[in-house]
C-alpha cells in the first residue's frame, strides 16, 4: 500500500490525499476564485433539483388526501388516541405518545372536541364532523419531506446531485411509503424523525476537524434532540438509538487511536460532550412527553384497568377513587380476577372420583371461576384466630398480611386447598371446601391477604387493591386460567393452586361488599391519590413494553420479516366493494426489488475488496473505498438494523414495520450507483479545521451515461408507481381484469380478483 504522508495540526495527525485523489480533478483554494461561478452554477442545479423533488413529493402525497372520507386500517387506533388527548382521559397504548400528541395537536388547531371515537373501519368522517383531512395533513407533510431530507443526506454524505436525485427519487414514487404516510397513522413522524437524526449526525461528523466549535455543538445536540424525538414515537426508535450508538463508538475508538495525537484528558472530553449529547439529552426528550401525556390525560378513561391501583387513584373520576370500600372482617365480598374477570365460585356438586387421564380426585366440593354475578360467588371474611391479635375488634379492617378465612355462604363451607394435583393441570394444587364446623384441616383453611404495594397499615379496599391469596399451609397461590373444565363443571373455569406465589397473573379483586352500596357524588371528585413522575413512568414502561411483546394474535394481513424486502405480501387498508375500490400497502415492486440487489452488490464488492487486499492487490482506489466503507456501510448497517431484530421478535409483524428500514435500503442503492456510474468522489467533504495550508479538492465526474441510467431508472420507477397507484390512493376503482394484470405475486391477496373460472 502506498504510505501517505502524515502532518501534524493542532495535536491531530491528518493524511495528506493519496495519488488517486490527486490523480482526480483537482482544485486548489487559493485558486478557487475562478471557479466560484461554476460552483453557483452546481448549486442552483442543486437547489432546482431539491425544490422539484419536494414539489412532487407534496403532490404524490397529498394527491386526493381527501379520499376516502372514511376510517382507514389503525386510523381506528390513532384516531381514537387523538381524540382522548383532547378529552383528556386516560388511555393505554404500547407506542411513546409523541406522534399521537401531535395529531392531537393539531385536532386542538383545527377546533376539534375530539368527540368522535374512531370505532369501526369505514365509519364516516364527514357524516361525524371530523375534521380527517387536517389530521392526515400532518403525517403526509411529514411523509413529502422524507424525499428532501434523503436528497440532503446524500448531498452531506459527498454525493454528486445526480445520486441524490436517484435516492430521492426511490423515496417518491415508492407507493407503500405514499400509502402509509397520507392516513392518521405514526410511520410518517417515526421515519421523518429517523431521517433528521442522520442528516444531523452527518453534519456533526462533518465538524469533527472544528471540534467543540459552535457548529459542531450545534449539530450533535440536534443530533440528540432528534434521536428522542425518534424514540418518542414508537420503541423501534431504539434502532436508531443504537445505529448511532455503534457509529459514535466507532468515531470513538478512532478518536483514541495514539496516531491522532489526543491526550487522555482531550480523550474524554470527547467522550464526556458526546454524553450529554447524544445520551443525556435525548433521555430527557422522551421523558418530556411522557410528562406531558400525563399532565394531559388527568381523567379516567379505558387505559385504566392497564394500570396500578395507585395510578388509578391519580386520575379524576376513578371508579376506585369513586366506589371503593374498606373490608372488614365479617364482610360478605365476591372475589374476581384481574386477568381473566371470572368470579371465584363454588356449588354443590363434587369432583368425580376419576379424571380422563386415570387420577384420582378428593371428590370434594367443585370450586370453579364463573364469569357471571351469582349468589354462588359470596364468600364472607372470617379472621383466622389463632393469628388475629385479641386486642383488635371483631369487625376491624382487613389490612395486609392478615391471615382469613373464606366461607362459601350457600354451602356453609370453608375454602380450603391440600396437596391432591387439580383437575387440568397435575403440578397445580386442587382448590374445595371442607364444613365449617370441621376444625380438623384448620390450617388447610386458613390464607394470607397480600396487597401490592402494601405495608402492615394498608387496608383491603374493594376495586382498587390487588391482592394475592397465599394458602398458609402449602405457600400456593389462588389461580385460574382460561382453560375450562368439562360438563361435569358445567364448563367453568378451572380454580388452582399455583406454586408461583409471585407471578402477576395469581391478582385478584374484591369487586363488592354484598349489601353495602357506594353513595356516587354528583360532581367528579379530585384524585385521591398522587404519585410521582417517575413511578408512574417506569410502570407504564414496563406496561408498553410487556404488551407489546405480548401482541401475539394471529392477523390476516401480517407477515415475516424475511417476506419484506422481497414484497411477497401487502396489507389490505380499505375496501369499497360497489365500485371496486381498494386501499392495499404495496410498496412500488421494481424499487423494492433494486434495492436488495443493490445490497447484494454491496455486500459483494466490499468482500471481494477484502479478500484481493489479502493478496496485496487494490482494485479500489482508497478514497472510493473509504466512501463505501463510511457512508455505504453506514446505510447499510442502519438498513440492517432497522430490519434483523424483527426476527426475534414473536408479535404479530406487518409490512409497514419494514418501512425505515426500506429507504436506508434507497440509500444503499443510490451509493452503489455511484461507485457504478461515477468516477471518483468528492473530496474532502468534511469542514476545515483552521488552518493555512492549501487543500486539494477532488470532484465527482458526472458522465453522460450517468445522467442516462438514472434518467431510465426513475422513469422505470415512476410507470411502475402510477401502474399501482390506484392500489395506493383508494381510487379509482379497478376491474377483475385490472386486478389480475397487477397480480405480479399470486401471494398478494387483492380484492376483486377474477373468479377462477373466469381466467
Amino acid at each position: 500500500m502506498t504510505d501517505h504522508k502524515v502532518r501534524q495540526r493542532h495535536g491531530i495527525q491528518v493524511m495528506e490525499p493519496p495519488d488517486s485523489v490527486q490523480n482526480a480533478p483537482i482544485l486548489d483554494e487559493k485558486k478557487t476564485i475562478g471557479h466560484t461561478k461554476k460552483y453557483t452554477k452546481k448549486r442552483i442545479v442543486s437547489n432546482s433539483a431539491l425544490a422539484i423533488l419536494t414539489l412532487l413529493s407534496f403532490i404524490t402525497r397529498f394527491w386526493k388526501i381527501d379520499y376516502p372520507h372514511q376510517v382507514v386500517f389503525d386510523e381506528v387506533h390513532f384516531g381514537k388516541f387523538a381524540s382522548y388527548y383532547l378529552k383528556r382521559t386516560y388511555y393505554f397504548d404500547v407506542h411513546p405518545p409523541l406522534a399521537k400528541l401531535m395529531l392531537a395537536g393539531i385536532g386542538w388547531f383545527l377546533g376539534y372536541d375530539g368527540h368522535f371515537e374512531f370505532d369501526n373501519i369505514g365509519d364516516d368522517y364527514i357524516t361525524n364532523g371530523v375534521p380527517y383531512i387536517g389530521l392526515r395533513s400532518l403525517p403526509a407533510a411529514l411523509g413529502a419531506l422524507l424525499v428532501p431530507l434523503t436528497y440532503m443526506i446524500m448531498i452531506e454524505s459527498g454525493y454528486p446531485v445526480i445520486t441524490a436525485i436517484l435516492a430521492a427519487g426511490l423515496v417518491l414514487f415508492d407507493n407503500a411509503l405514499i400509502c402509509q404516510t397520507r392516513l392518521i397513522l405514526l410511520d410518517s413522524m417515526l421515519v421523518f424523525f429517523m431521517l433528521c437524526t442522520f442528516y444531523c449526525y452527518i453534519r456533526f461528523y462533518k465538524y469533527r476537524l472544528r471540534e467543540f466549535s459552535n457548529e459542531w455543538w450545534f449539530w450533535m445536540i440536534a443530533s440528540g434532540v432528534t434521536l428522542g424525538l425518534t424514540l418518542s414515537v414508537k420503541l423501534v426508535g431504539l434502532f436508531t438509538v443504537l445505529t448511532i450508538g455503534i457509529a459514535v463508538i466507532v468515531d470513538l475508538w478512532n478518536l483514541l487511536d495514539i496516531k491522532r495525537g489526543l491526550t487522555m484528558d482531550h480523550f474524554k472530553k470527547h467522550f464526556y460532550a458526546r454524553a450529554i449529547g447524544l445520551i443525556i439529552v435525548p433521555i430527557f426528550v422522551y421523558l418530556f412527553w411522557f410528562y406531558l401525556h400525563f399532565a394531559i390525560l388527568n381523567t379516567s378513561g379505558p387505559g385504566d384497568s392497564f394500570m396500578s391501583p395507585a395510578f388509578q387513584e391519580t386520575l379524576q373520576g376513578n371508579v376506585m377513587s369513586l366506589e371503593s370500600l374498606e373490608i372488614r372482617f365479617n364482610d360478605t365480598i365476591t372475589l374476581k380476577h384481574k386477568s381473566t374477570s371470572v368470579f371465584l365460585h363454588s356449588h354443590p356438586q363434587r369432583y368425580p372420583l376419576r379424571y380422563n387421564d386415570g387420577r384420582i380426585s378428593s371428590q370434594g366440593q367443585q370450586v370453579t371461576g364463573y364469569k357471571f354475578e351469582d349468589a354462588n360467588n359470596y364468600w364472607l371474611i372470617k379472621p383466622a384466630k389463632i393469628f388475629m391479635d385479641p386486642s383488635r375488634p371483631e369487625d376491624d379492617f382487613v389490612k395486609h398480611g392478615d391471615y382469613i378465612l373464606l366461607e362459601h355462604i350457600n354451602t356453609e363451607t370453608h375454602l380450603l386447598t391440600h396437596d391432591v394435583a387439580s383437575p387440568l393441570m397435575p403440578t397445580n394444587q386442587e382448590f374445595t371446601t371442607m364444613p365449617k364446623d370441621d376444625d380438623s384441616r384448620y390450617n388447610e383453611t386458613v390464607f394470607q391477604v397480600l396487597i401490592d404495594d402494601g405495608d402492615s397499615d394498608t387496608k383491603w379496599k374493594t376495586k382498587s387493591s390487588y391482592i394475592r391469596l397465599i394458602h398458609f399451609d402449602t405457600k400456593v397461590a389462588l389461580w385460574t386460567h382460561d382453560k375450562l373444565l368439562p360438563e361435569w363443571a358445567f364448563k367453568q373455569q378451572e380454580i388452582n393452586g399455583n406454586k408461583n406465589n409471585v407471578e402477576k397473573s395469581n391478582i385478584w379483586i374484591a369487586d363488592q361488599i354484598v349489601g353495602k352500596n357506594v353513595t356516587k357524588p354528583l360532581t367528579p371528585e379530585p384524585p385521591k391519590r398522587h404519585l410521582p413522575f417517575f413511578a408512574k413512568f417506569f410502570e407504564l414502561q414496563r406496561l408498553m413494553l410487556s404488551h407489546n411483546s405480548g401482541l401475539t394474535k394471529p392477523h390476516p394481513y401480517s407477515s415475516t420479516p424475511v417476506n419484506w424486502p422481497f414484497l411477497v405480501r401487502g396489507i389490505s387498508f380499505w375496501t369499497n366493494n360497489n365500485d371496486r375500490e381498494q386501499i392495499y400497502l404495496l410498496g412500488n415492486p421494481f424499487t423494492w426489488w433494486i434495492s436488495v440487489g443493490a445490497m447484494a452488490v454491496l455486500v459483494g464488492v466490499l468482500l471481494a475488496d477484502l479478500i484481493s487486499r489479502r493478496r496485496a492487490i487494490h482494485p479500489i482506489s482508497e478514497p472510493v473505498r473509504n466512501r463505501l466503507l463510511n457512508s455505504g456501510l453506514f446505510f447499510f448497517m442502519a438498513w440492517f438494523i432497522h430490519y434483523a431484530p424483527f426476527y426475534l421478535m414473536g408479535r404479530s409483524l406487518f409490512l409497514h414495520h419494514y418501512l425505515p428500514a426500506l429507504i436506508c435500503s434507497y440509500m444503499v442503492a443510490a451509493v452503489v450507483f455511484n461507485f457504478m456510474f461515477v468516477d471518483s468522489v468528492n473530496y474532502p467533504i468534511s469542514v476545515t479545521g483552521p488552518r493555512k495550508a492549501p487543500r486539494i479538492v477532488a470532484k465527482a465526474v458526472v458522465k453522460d451515461i450517468t445522467v442516462i441510467t438514472c434518467t431510465i431508472l426513475l422513469a422505470i420507477s415512476a410507470c411502475v408507481f402510477y401502474y399501482f397507484s390506484p392500489l395506493t390512493y383508494g381510487t379509482p376503482g379497478i376491474e377483475p381484469e385490472g386486478i389480475r394484470s397487477r397480480m405480479w405475486l399470486d401471494s398478494w391477496d387483492l380484492h376483486f380478483q377474477p373468479k377462477r373460472h373466469d381466467a
